[in-house]
Order: C-alpha cells, then sequence, then structure tokens
C-alpha cells in the first residue's frame, strides 16, 4: 500500500511488493505461493508498478537521494555537454531514427537526469532532470519506438509523471518528435481513445510552466498532446530546424489525399516518383521555417541554444507571492 501511494517507487531487483502476502492470499482461498512469487520487482517495473529498479540496496540509495534532491530545489554548481553536440544528434535523412536519450543527456546538466519508468511504455520518456542547476520534469518522444508514436501505455505513463510534476512544481520541458496517436483496430481495443488523450488533459491542468522544444515531427493532436493540449499554452514553443509539421503524417496525408490518382499511374516508378514529389511538397509546406513565419511557433532556433532558451524562460517568469 505505501508504495502505491507515494510518488517514486524505487525496488531492489530481489524484492516482492505486493497488496497481501502468502498467508493472506492462502487464508483468502486464492492458492498457496511463495514469497518469491508475489509481485516480484522485476515484473512490476515492467508494467508501470515500479519507477527504478536497483541492482542492490547501495544502487537504490544512491538514487534516492538524486530523487530526493530535486524536491529540494535548485543547487549552486552545475555542469553541462558542450552543447554543439546537439547539432549532431537528429539525423538529416527525416527517415532515420535516432537516440533520444542521448539528446537528453546532451541537454541537462550533467549527471542530472534520472528517467523514471523506463521499463515500460518504451514510446514515452519521462525524468527529472537539471538545467543550470534548476529541476525539471522531461517528457520526450522515443524515435526508436514506434517512430514516437502515442500508444495507450506511453499516455498513461506521461499523465502520470505530468501530475506529479504538478503535484511537486516542476516545469516541465517537452522534446517532441511524434507523428501523433497510434490509431487502428488494436489500438482501440486498449482504450486510445480515453487513455491517450488523459495525456493531454494532463498537461492542459498544468500549473507549472511548459517549454516545448521541437527536435522533428510534430503532427497532429499527438502533437498537441506532447505540450500541453495545444501550441499556444507552452511559455515557449520553438523548434530545431530539423522540425516539420502537420495535420497528420506526410506520406499517409499524401495516400488519403491522391489515392486515386497515384493508382492510375501504371508505371510503378512514375507512380513512386509522383508519391515523393507530393510528400516533397507538404514537407516544404510544414518546415519549421515556414510554421515559424506564419507565427504558430516562437522561433527556430540552433540546436546549441536550447538550454539558454529554457534557463531564460525560467528567469522570466515572475515568482509567485
Amino acid at each position: 500500500y505505501f508504495p502505491g501511494a507515494s510518488d517514486i517507487v524505487i525496488a531492489t531487483r530481489d524484492s516482492n511488493i505486493g497488496m497481501g502476502g502468502p498467508a493472506m492470499i492462502e487464508g483468502g482461498g486464492l492458492g498457496s505461493f511463495k514469497p518469491t512469487e508475489v509481485g516480484p520487482a522485476p515484473q512490476l517495473y515492467g508494467i508501470g508498478c515500479v519507477d527504478l529498479l536497483a541492482s542492490g540496496e547501495e544502487e537504490a540509495i544512491a538514487w534516492a537521494k538524486q530523487a530526493v534532491g530535486y524536491f529540494q530545489g535548485a543547487v549552486a554548481e552545475w555542469s553541462c555537454a558542450d552543447q554543439r553536440r546537439l547539432r549532431h544528434t537528429v539525423p538529416e535523412n527525416r527517415r532515420r531514427a535516432y537516440d533520444m536519450r542521448k539528446i537528453i543527456a546532451l541537454l541537462a546538466d550533467e549527471g542530472s537526469v534520472l528517467e523514471l519508468g523506463a521499463g515500460h511504455a518504451p514510446g514515452l520518456i519521462c525524468a527529472l532532470v537539471r538545467v543550470e542547476g534548476m529541476p525539471f520534469g522531461l517528457i520526450a518522444n522515443n524515435p526508436m519506438h514506434l517512430g514516437g508514436a502515442l500508444d495507450p501505455e506511453g499516455c498513461d505513463k506521461g499523465a502520470g509523471f505530468l501530475r506529479l510534476c504538478d503535484d511537486h512544481g516542476f516545469p516541465v520541458i517537452s522534446l517532441c518528435d511524434t507523428p501523433g496517436f497510434m490509431v487502428g483496430p488494436a489500438i482501440e481495443a486498449q482504450g486510445q481513445t480515453r487513455r491517450g488523450v488523459g495525456l493531454g488533459v494532463a498537461g492542459a491542468k498544468l500549473s507549472t510552466p511548459i517549454f516545448a522544444i521541437v527536435t522533428r515531427k510534430a503532427y497532429g493532436l499527438g502533437a498537441q498532446a506532447m505540450v500541453g493540449g495545444s501550441f499556444t499554452v507552452p511559455r515557449f514553443a520553438i523548434s530545431w530546424p530539423t522540425g516539420e509539421f502537420g495535420g497528420m503524417g506526410l506520406e499517409g496525408a499524401v495516400r488519403l489525399a491522391m489515392g486515386k490518382e497515384l493508382a492510375a499511374i501504371e508505371d510503378l516508378d512514375a507512380r513512386e516518383k509522383a508519391f515523393q514529389q507530393a510528400v516533397d511538397a507538404l514537407y516544404e509546406m510544414g518546415k519549421a521555417e515556414n510554421i515559424a513565419s506564419l507565427i504558430e511557433i516562437d522561433a527556430v532556433i540552433d540546436p546549441k541554444d536550447t538550454r539558454a532558451w529554457i534557463a531564460s524562460g525560467m528567469r522570466s517568469i515572475a515568482p509567485k507571492g
């Protein structure tokens, strides 16, 4: 019961957590089990009941100290990596995936990243971090899983994390690279229409600031869910030059809008060429520079300036009281 009521659950790999032990289970007529069969920590880590799975007590204690530190506010001493390295984290080829965790590690103060819930919902990364010593909550899409699309499990994870940030006053950094919500009969059977929207609702209810940075894709309602429900919500919404925007994924939009025209082209090479030309045209329209010129986002920035934007954004907020 106590772990379930906690903000962050840290468990050692050989521990067990359950609402009732073997005696209570057997007394309820539910069978006879060994203590190690009830709620093994690795199993609970895989379904999100444990946020951090430690190899032993020493690692668990170190993580507990680090976690408590975020709740105690800013620190005076910090260091960061050479921010110019961020320029080389997103491939120029828009179809190539990349490691979002590398971006997070470079962007945050060195040694300050504490990822929570890494054992489940791999499509969304949630972490406590520091930037210039200040504590933040951070959410980020993972392009290495479903291309960064938001599935029900990831949305549940993100919504819970945003509530944690709001409860304890952590400003939120959102790194957005998503083609939108996952769709299809199999996903809807998992409750996507309710669970998916929960992420946007949790963001819209935030009383703490949210800062949005688009690293590549920002499509549809999924992108809006990543930034608090709308691109008008964040204190700032900025993009790297690799950013691209639209109502839905470009390839899908072309197939829907030009399905008959493409099918009428008998030569397969010519059909593919026409398809790619249409995709490229949409891409040019939705490039970050064009979207910024329409004042739908605040700026397109050099990736190396991202930390400076976040720090300046925090300093621009008048203290409460």
